[in-house]
């Protein structure tokens, strides 16, 4: 029986017509004043095979900065550097509202995607998603908001974050109506954050030919450092797949969503250099279906039936 390896190649995102790397960068902590370090960041991603940015207009705050400050300094980097726009898929996100906090309305979306193109000094982002939904925003009306910015040429594809399988036929319902394919879903998704196996959201992707964008691969440093009995057994079994790979933890845990037939792209948050480097490590290791499973069950904490 065939192992599951992540594959190296390219892959569609979703029916946007773009292609992308299989494993993705997130920008959550991409931060601070200084350019070079910054520029070396994204030069870096880029070496490594990455062509998937990941940012969005909330990146900010929670580094102590002002909302924004992601898209900002990756701006200050284009401008510094003016071809690395090029070779990039260039992805963000809107529709938090510190306070509010949640606003998808046409007004809203629109006013958002301008700031972010103006922030990041582009005419066009790749992939623009809702971050998280807004209950008061009916589908409809966000559908008129995404596909007008796709009409005016500010953005090529349009996708969700934090939706639920139900959100996210709603959304998708109205799209095609438009003609507009929803290109990505960006779950939560780890060894050790599992809902999206089993609340359909995968399932969902997989019917409708959606791009995955796994986020926190690494369940908000769960894995990295176990601090419960779960994530130690994790841990555990995934340390033992990463010494057979001659790899670290990390690319195992990433590889691990990876072996998924969602081909989920895992968003690897490392804003240290040298671990940058090491992303490409996480298509190594080859897991069979019974170690694949087994992982799987130390999580739930229970066998399968």
């Amino acid at each position: 029986m065939a192992d599951l390896l992540p594959s190296p190649e390219p892959r569609p995102l979703g029916k946007s017509g773009i292609t992308v790397s299989p494993l993705a960068w997130g920008m959550w902590r991409f931060a601070g004043e200084d350019l070079r370090s910054a520029q070396e960041k994204v030069e870096a991603v880029l070496e490594a095979g990455v062509t998937l940015f990941d940012t969005a207009d909330i990146y900010g705050p929670d580094n102590g900065e002002r909302f924004g400050a992601a898209e900002l300094l990756l701006g200050r980097v284009f401008a510094a550097a003016k071809g690395l726009r090029k070779r990039m898929v260039l992805a963000t996100k809107g529709g938090i509202v510190i306070g509010t906090p949640y606003d998808s309305s046409a007004d809203y979306l629109a006013a958002a995607i301008d700031a972010s193109l103006k922030r990041l000094g582009v005419e066009r982002v790749d992939l623009w998603q809702i971050h998280r939904p807004d209950m008061l925003t009916h589908p409809q009306e966000a559908a008129r908001a995404l596909e007008s910015a796709m009409r005016a040429g500010k953005v090529r594809a349009v996708g969700v974050s934090n939706h639920t399988p139900a959100q996210t036929r709603a959304l998708a319902k109205y799209l095609r109506e438009a003609s507009v394919p929803l290109a990505s879903t960006q779950p939560e998704f780890s060894a050790l954050a599992l809902q999206p196996l089993v609340d359909g959201t995968l399932d969902l992707a997989m019917q409708r030919d959606i791009a995955v964008l796994a986020w926190s691969p690494l369940a908000q440093g769960r894995i990295a450092a176990p601090q419960d009995d779960r994530a130690l057994a994790v841990a555990e079994l995934l340390d033992r797949k990463a010494e057979e790979a001659g790899v670290e933890r990390s690319a195992a845990a990433f590889s691990w969503i990876m072996a998924h037939p969602s081909r989920a792209i895992p968003i690897v948050g490392t804003q240290n250099v040298a671990r940058i480097r090491e992303i490409g490590d996480a298509l190594k290791p080859r897991w069979t279906r019974a170690e694949w499973y087994e992982v799987l069950q130390a999580s739930m904490g229970e066998k399968l039936p």
